[in-house]
């Protein structure tokens, strides 16, 4: 019965193991699309436009860059550290 127990067990976390792989995976494919997608539009000369611009500027200009920072997150879901290179950009 233990014997059983610990090769559930052992079945359980290779098999997350595997999932957390095949994720990991997907966001590296899919940062280097997001990257592509950049320089095209760069390239071109295009602009995406950003929500919310105008409070986040504003925060940065009174000094509150942390809370830039939270509102740009929130405006476009970025995670912590694109969001924190974006608003150093804007800044």
């Amino acid at each position: 019965m233990d014997i059983l127990i610990l090769f559930l067990a052992c079945v359980v976390i290779l098999g997350a193991a595997g999932i957390q792989s095949r994720i990991a995976r997907t966001e590296r494919r899919l940062a280097r699309a997001e990257r592509k997608l950049d320089l095209l539009l760069d390239h071109f000369g295009l602009r995406q436009e950003l929500p919310r611009r105008d409070e986040i500027t504003a925060l940065l200009r009174e000094g509150k860059k942390i809370q830039a920072i939270k509102v740009y997150r929130e405006a476009t879901g970025a995670d912590l550290v694109e969001a924190k290179e974006a608003v150093d950009r804007l800044g």
